[in-house]
């Protein structure tokens, strides 16, 4: 079975899923585009066999040729786009964010919930990425003894001057919200931010970096660094410590060399580098899930629960002051089975 899909948005991400469904992957096909700027949506079709642009995306969600529907638009138009392809009763991937609120979140987890079968996954694509599979594995075997502290990084070299600080938090630091609930398998309750000393690159409009804090059901404490003009590279770090030891992703670096008193290895550039095989795992588990009926990726609970933490983090970011963070009663569709 081919899995005929429908892209809503073709930037940068859209792009980059368009390429891999057609060229990387196997069992899906890009049959559909739409984009708010249709010039663009038109051109990047050209590179794309056999394949038809709608004015809009619901038009896209509502075309018979349209499988399951693929969404890399911004985040703002997230949730009008989720619900109208669970009201066709159509698999959805949407990127992160799966909405910009925890209202948003909570609307699309009701729409679901009432058409009474999971229909939802959200792109948080690290739980895809092996040295985190393997860093899970290390800690759900008890390696390291019950974790204690998790200790996190997202450094970017640059960001576009329309980055602002909530974006740090809700753009950024949200992957590691969502790791961090998969990596220890329970939830968040509390959060605080700190500001360090501002980093001069950073735009005039940006608090840059800054420490999110939180806080989960057993009292494991996560400090996570974000730092978005840091310069020498785009850097991902997390490291559990637990009542025996220590577990930690591995240096990005495939060698590392040491030569004339100096140790040096190489450093990504960017997300695309140190994720892009994660991202083919990522979608091609979908296309085969779908393929099978079945979905087992990040649901929108997953999506609904990080925008909860990410609110409450904007919260304190603004007072200064520890935000708690209470979930609504989770629903039957999304307890493991």
């Amino acid at each position: 079975m081919t899995v005929r899909i429908g892209v809503i948005g073709v930037g940068m991400i859209g792009q980059e899923h368009i390429r891999r469904v057609t060229h990387a992957l196997s069992g899906g096909r890009i049959v559909a585009l739409s984009d708010v700027d249709r010039g663009r949506a038109e051109k990047v079709a050209t590179s794309v066999p056999d394949v038809r642009v709608h004015a809009a995306g619901e038009d896209l969600i509502r075309s018979k040729d349209v499988d399951a529907v693929l969404i890399t638009s911004s985040g703002q138009t997230h949730e009008q786009y989720v619900l109208a392809s669970i009201a066709a009763g159509k698999p959805v991937f949407c990127e992160k964010p799966l909405a910009t609120t925890e209202d948003a979140c909570s609307h699309i987890v009701d729409a679901e919930v009432a058409a009474g079968r999971r229909l939802v996954q959200v792109g948080f694509m690290r739980r895809y990425d092996g040295a985190y599979r393997a860093l899970k594995e290390a800690v759900a075997a008890g390696r390291v003894g019950a974790p204690l502290l998790v200790h996190c990084a997202h450094r970017n070299p640059k960001v576009p001057d329309g980055y602002v600080t909530e974006m740090a938090i809700h753009d950024t630091a949200i992957h590691e919200i969502d790791v961090i609930r998969w990596l220890l398998d329970e939830e968040i309750i509390a959060t605080r931010v700190l500001r360090p000393r501002r980093n001069s690159r950073a735009s005039a409009h940006l608090l840059d970096p800054l420490v999110v804090m939180l806080e989960t059901e057993s009292a494991v404490l996560v400090d996570i660094e974000v730092s978005v003009n840091i310069g020498y590279g785009y850097d991902v770090r997390c490291e559990v410590s637990g009542e025996t030891g220590t577990v930690a992703l591995g240096e990005t670096s495939s060698v590392t060399l040491r030569v004339g008193g100096a140790s040096s290895g190489r450093i990504p550039t960017g997300w695309q580098e140190r994720f892009g095989r994660a991202y083919d795992i990522e979608i091609q588990e979908w296309i085969d899930g779908l393929a099978q009926g079945r979905l087992s990726g990040p649901n929108a609970w997953d999506g609904y629960a990080a925008a909860a933490v990410s609110d409450r983090a904007v919260r304190a970011l603004k007072t200064g002051e520890r935000a708690t963070v209470s979930l609504r009663e989770k629903p039957e569709l999304y307890e493991v089975r």
